[in-house]
C-alpha cells in the first residue's frame, strides 16, 4: 500500500519503524504537502482582504496553485522512499566480474540521480508555494494570517529537510556536471523561499 492511502496514525506508525523508508525525504514532502495545503484553505475563506474582482482572483489564482502543490507533493512522499529502495538495490548488484562491476556502477549512478530528483522536485514544489503565500498573507482572510505562517513555516521545514537529501546523495555522484547543475538548483530553490518569507514579514498585521 502506497504511505500517502495508509490512515495518519498507520503512516506515524510507519516513520516509528525500525524500516529506512519512509526516512526524511518523505517526511519532508510531507510536510510541504500539509503547507501548500493550509495556504490553498486560507486562499478559500471568505471575508479576503480582496477588495476588487481583480484581487479576488488572484487570491483564488493563489489558492488553486497551492492545491496543485499540495498534490505533487503528495506524490513525492511515496517517490522518495521508492528512489531510495532504486538505490538500496543498485548497491546490491553483483560485483563478481570487471562486466558485473561496471553494470553495478551505472546502477548506482542512475539510482542517484532518482534519488537527488525526488528531493529537488520537494523543494521546487515549497518554493513555489511559499511565492504563493505572499499572496495569501496579503489578501487572505486577516483572521487566518498565522494559519499562513504556519504553513509557510511547513513549507520551509520541507525544503531544508529535501535540501539536506539532495546533498549528501550528491556526495556520492560522480558527474561533476550534473553535481553543479543541481546544487546551483537547490541553492535557487532556498533564496526564493528565503525572499518570499521575507516579503511576507514585510506585509502590516
Amino acid at each position: 500500500m502506497k504511505l500517502v492511502d495508509r490512515s495518519v496514525t498507520d503512516l506515524l506508525a510507519a516513520f516509528r519503524s525500525s524500516s529506512p523508508t519512509p526516512g526524511g525525504g518523505s517526511a519532508s514532502a510531507l510536510s510541504g504537502a500539509v503547507g501548500a495545503s493550509l495556504l490553498a484553505m486560507v486562499a478559500g475563506l471568505p471575508k479576503s482582504r480582496a477588495a476588487t474582482d481583480e484581487q479576488s482572483t488572484e487570491l483564488s489564482a493563489a489558492g488553486a496553485r497551492c492545491s496543485v502543490l499540495s498534490d505533487e507533493l503528495t506524490v513525492l512522499i511515496d517517490r522518495d522512499s521508492d528512489a531510495y529502495d532504486l538505490v538500496v538495490s543498485a548497491y546490491r548488484r553483483p560485483k563478481s566480474t570487471d562486466e558485473e562491476k561496471a553494470a553495478r556502477s551505472a546502477a548506482i549512478q542512475e539510482a542517484l540521480r532518482t534519488a537527488i530528483d525526488a528531493p529537488l522536485s520537494v523543494m521546487r514544489a515549497c518554493a513555489a508555494a511559499v511565492e504563493q503565500a505572499v499572496t495569501i498573507a496579503r489578501l487572505g482572510n486577516p483572521s487566518a494570517s498565522s494559519d499562513v505562517l504556519v504553513g509557510v513555516e511547513l513549507l520551509g521545514a520541507g525544503l531544508r529537510g529535501a535540501r539536506l537529501n539532495v546533498d549528501i546523495n550528491l556526495g556520492s555522484v560522480k558527474d561533476e556536471a550534473y553535481v553543479n547543475h543541481a546544487r546551483k538548483a537547490a541553492a535557487d530553490c532556498a533564496h526564493r523561499i528565503a525572499a518570499a518569507q521575507s516579503l511576507i514579514a514585510d506585509l502590516k498585521p
